[in-house]
């Protein structure tokens, strides 16, 4: 089994604003949310710190989210920046509750990084013993940001990369569906976070804001969940002309598995995984389009974005839990790439760039 580095996960969103134990097993969870509906993907779940272990997820990136973008979407929407903080500051807090629990262990540094690798160096074996899943913290939309001050406070308190946006239109930047340019309040963010050595996560950002954000930022750049235009063609998702300048960046791209983003003609709140066909193999349709792009398999990974805001109902009709990405192995096989390509897919090529941004 391959270690798999999942760089988009909304752990500490699933246990704050939908109120799910990760500890607990997932059928328990399920259990519990049954006959609920307040949110889209009730009793759906695919995510917790076990099946995390059992998929060889031993590396993650986890998110904070706490936006006051407009128009408000169902979750992480506050009226203020110092609201939004304060939701922030508390899935921080959620983290290091974990972390003393020994379910999740912080990785902030390239020390930190190649400790938990070898922790997890046979993923079966630190999924037996029940190793801590290693998290790099990274935040989805920049309105909690206050102010720069604010930013610094963060990275000091190991914030590793940062998205502008998310939905609507922001404090900071512009939400994919939404028409507009990066505002000075943005540039002088971008600027920070260059200074600071955070790393860019260009994921939801308006067309006009990305080619914006890539003139500006000189550091490190990644979009932790997007997949390919050419193939689903929506602005969430990214043209050709923009994966060749991330590609030029040497950025990494991860594959997202949100079911309307996979394949096209998905009707949200009509489709189903039955009634589409999807399954955890489209996503190769995209990971070949940009490795064609770049003539290589060096762009590609994983950011699933599983139970960020939809369940099974919106996810590939074979993947019940998280554990079920590890199925990708033999997909990846059978479609020609190598046992190298895999591995670099599953982990080595985000890794490559967290070492370079942190060297």
């Amino acid at each position: 089994m391959n270690l798999l580095f999942d760089v988009h996960l909304d752990l500490s969103m699933n246990a704050l604003e939908w109120n799910r134990d990760l500890t607990l097993p997932i059928q328990r969870i399920r259990e519990l949310e049954s006959g609920m509906a307040d949110l889209n993907g009730r009793g759906k779940n695919t995510v917790n710190f076990e099946t995390m272990r059992e998929g060889g997820i031993g590396l993650c990136v986890a998110t904070l989210i706490g936006g006051c973008m407009k128009p408000a979407g169902p979750v992480a929407s506050w009226e203020s920046p110092a609201q939004a903080w304060a939701m922030t500051r508390g899935q921080v807090a959620y983290y290091e509750a974990m972390s003393e629990l020994e379910e999740l262990t912080p990785i902030c540094t390239l020390e930190q990084l190649e400790e938990q690798l070898e922790r997890w160096r046979d993923p079966e074996v630190a999924a037996r013993h029940k190793a801590p899943i290693g998290y790099i913290t990274s935040l989805e939309g920049a309105d909690s940001i206050v102010s720069l001050d604010h930013l610094e406070r963060s990275y000091e308190a190991g914030l590793r990369a940062l998205g502008p946006s998310h939905y609507g239109v922001g404090r900071y930047a512009i939400g994919h569906d939404q028409v507009g340019r990066l505002p000075a309040e943005g540039r002088d963010l971008i600027k920070k976070m260059e200074e600071l050595g955070i790393i860019l996560d260009v994921t939801h950002l308006s067309d006009g804001c990305f080619f914006d954000a890539l003139e500006l930022f000189e550091g490190t750049i990644w979009a932790s969940h997007s997949n390919c235009r050419a193939l689903v063609n929506d602005p969430r998702q990214f043209s050709d002309e923009q994966l060749k300048l991330l590609i030029e960046r040497n950025a990494v791209i991860g594959s997202v598995f949100d079911a309307w983003m996979m394949i096209p003609g998905w009707i949200r709140g009509a489709s189903t995984p039955q009634s589409t066909g999807v399954k955890i193999g489209h996503i190769l349709d995209h990971l070949d389009h940009i490795c064609q792009l770049a003539g290589n398999a060096n762009h590609v990974g994983i950011g699933s974005d599983l139970d960020g805001g939809f369940g099974k109902e919106q996810g590939p009709q074979d993947l019940d839990t998280i554990a079920d990405l590890q199925k990708l192995d033999s997909l990846l096989s059978n479609r020609g790439y190598s046992s190298a390509d895999i591995a670099a897919i599953f982990n080595g090529n985000f890794l490559a760039l967290i070492r370079s941004a942190w060297g």
